[in-house]
């Protein structure tokens, strides 16, 4: 065949430009959906995929057509459950890097009475949980709370946190620079901890960052020390001073953090 009837398989200009920008958005979503239940939910649609691929070339029928309704209905379903995650994805889409130059300050405003909040209630030896939100929404566990409606604040922080007060047995959210909840219930790790020494609040903060992309930081009542957990990790140990530089670097490549073995705790 000559390869001048074969143009059509050399990829123009256009043709590379596309391939490149539906690359770039496939890599995003990704990137977005990375450490979030959303991408073990997607993952599991993608083996249902395989299975009805494999029933329709062996010809099992009943097992392609069930497959086949759920496919048919799923789209629906899969709306009501990344609800969340569609919304905070579309809003993320609707900001610019250059935004940050504005909203810079405010982050590291949140982030400086956060830090000194927790190096108050670390001094005084109390118990405390926060979680910062971040593109994965946590209105989930606001039901579990008292939902709230104030500026992040040292002084408030440090008073709902203040022992047998009405919400400091419970996690604190913040969104932005507004604390949304207090009192709050957090997941607990789904992982077996091989640290006896963690309590319940490690434990919510690691689950808390195992199903979202949230910052929780812990300050323990019984050694009164600081506790971040990202990722899926728990950095032990850390300064009031590397809580805020955490905090400030949210959204860039890398974080001031690093686990040792002594200082994390994975699930």
């Amino acid at each position: 065949m000559p390869l001048g009837q074969l143009h059509f398989l050399v990829p123009g200009f256009r043709d590379v430009i596309e391939i490149l920008i539906v690359a770039y958005a496939i890599y995003r979503i990704l990137l977005f959906l990375a450490g979030t239940r959303a991408l073990q939910i997607l993952v599991g649609l993608l083996v249902l995929g395989l299975i009805y691929v494999a029933a329709l070339l062996l010809k099992f029928t009943m097992i392609a057509s069930l497959l086949g309704v759920i496919f048919t209905y799923g789209a629906f379903a899969a709306i009501v459950v990344f609800q969340p995650e569609l919304r905070h994805a579309l809003a993320k889409l609707g900001r610019s890097r250059a935004l940050f130059l504005f909203t810079g300050t405010a982050t590291h405003a949140v982030a400086d009475e956060i830090s000194e909040a927790v190096d108050r209630l670390a001094r005084a030896g109390t118990g405390a949980i926060i979680a910062v939100e971040g593109d994965v929404a946590l209105d989930d566990f606001l039901d579990t709370g008292t939902e709230m409606r104030a500026a992040v604040s040292s002084e408030l922080l440090t008073t709902i946190f203040t022992p047998y007060s009405p919400l400091h047995d419970g996690a604190v959210l913040i969104r932005g620079d507004q604390i949304i909840g207090a009192g709050c219930v957090l997941p607990l790790t789904q992982f077996p901890v091989t640290d006896k020494s963690l309590g319940t609040r490690h434990r919510a903060a690691l689950g808390l960052s195992e199903e979202s992309d949230a910052i929780a930081i812990v300050v323990s009542e019984e050694t009164s020390k600081i506790s971040i957990a990202i990722g899926g990790l728990l950095h032990r140990g850390v300064t009031a001073a590397q809580v805020r530089e955490a905090l400030s670097q949210r959204g860039r490549p890398t974080l001031a953090l690093k686990p040792t073995t002594s200082d994390a705790t994975g699930g």
